[in-house]
């Protein structure tokens, strides 16, 4: 049975991006509930892959074992590893979006129905500098204050070119998906999932922040902070720029640059810490330069005339099954 434009059904008005989950006029109140259990279990099921694999893996090369009975395979592969296990996360919100609501993946991306790769290509840009710039002044600071950007909280001995390179091949490849995942999951899936009850986006929009902010531990209250600001900009972007280029731009810059500079210092890609165990200080500098970001993207956006809501799309509806055709005579031919 096809399904055709039901011309007796009117079309959704043009919807922001928070919204997105009406575009198909198929949202009923419990298909956000059914995506973020897909999700959940979506997650469970990629991080367990990854280590199956992992497992397997180490078995056949004969990789020492921890006191645990899991392979060893030092920071960098284990680094590699928890990449990974996020940048899976992707396409498990991309199959939650098409089974649960069914309506399109691309939806997640943008109102456009996709990720916009030129406008993806100028938030890298103005991303860029500002990241810089940051990390350089996080470096200068005191470590006492929580300054330390490269993640290790104290010592800078060089990783040696070996390991340098193998550990920035690996970030360079890894890092870019799952920064994106991330924001598919966080800034894509439970903004859209919350925007579906609520036209506010506040509503949609602090929930994601706390949320990513915790599941990146607990380290110094500063820390949170900075996680929870960074949350809430990269939401606010999402919505006032009509899909998640602006957050994935800024989010793969930072996280390269920094598992960049880690990647240089012995034992910082295998270190625990992340933006959660930042100080007071290294806060500061950070929220200074995601608002200027904030502020230089969403005057480009207006510039640009970047699209920020949804162009209706028709309600589908099953075609009337076609009548039965009369079968022939019994005497006929044979």
């Amino acid at each position: 049975m096809t399904a055709t434009p039901f011309p007796d059904a009117p079309l959704p008005p043009p919807l922001p991006y928070h919204r997105l989950a009406h575009a198909t006029g198929r949202h009923q109140w419990w298909r956000p509930l059914a995506g973020t259990g897909l999700v959940l279990a979506g997650a469970v099921v990629a991080a367990m892959a990854v280590l199956l694999v992992g497992e397997i893996v180490g078995a056949v090369l004969n990789r020492p074992v921890d006191k645990d009975g899991f392979h060893v395979w030092g920071g960098i592969a284990e680094t590699g590893s928890a990449l990974l296990s996020l940048a899976v996360l992707t396409p498990v919100v991309f199959l939650a979006a098409r089974w649960a609501q069914r309506r399109p993946a691309g939806t997640l991306s943008s109102v456009t129905g996709g990720l916009r790769w030129d406008w993806l290509g100028r938030c890298l840009t103005v991303a860029l500098p500002l990241v810089v710039a940051s990390l350089g002044v996080m470096l200068l600071l005191p470590e006492s204050a929580g300054g330390g950007a490269d993640g290790t909280g104290g010592g800078t001995e060089w990783a040696g070119w070996p390991d340098f390179l193998l550990g920035l091949a690996v970030v360079c490849v890894l890092v870019p998906f799952q920064a994106s995942a991330e924001e598919y999951v966080f800034r894509g899936w439970l903004v859209q999932a919350v925007g579906a009850w609520w036209r506010t986006p506040w509503v949609a929009l602090v929930p994601q922040a706390l949320l990513f902010a915790a599941a990146h531990g607990w380290g110094t209250p500063w820390g949170f902070a900075d996680l929870v600001v960074f949350g809430l900009v990269a939401g606010v972007l999402t919505v006032r720029t009509g899909g998640l280029e602006a957050a994935i731009g800024l989010h793969v810059v930072n996280n390269l640059l920094a598992m960049g500079v880690s990647a240089a210092i012995a034992g910082a890609l295998a270190s625990e810490e992340t933006a959660a165990d930042m100080g007071w200080m290294a806060v500061g500098v950070d929220v200074v330069m995601l608002c200027g970001y904030a502020t230089l993207v969403l005057r480009l956006a207006n510039r640009r005339g970047v699209e920020t809501v949804a162009e209706p799309m028709p309600v589908l509806a099953p075609s009337p099954t076609p009548a039965p055709v009369p079968a022939g005579p019994v005497w006929g031919p044979r």
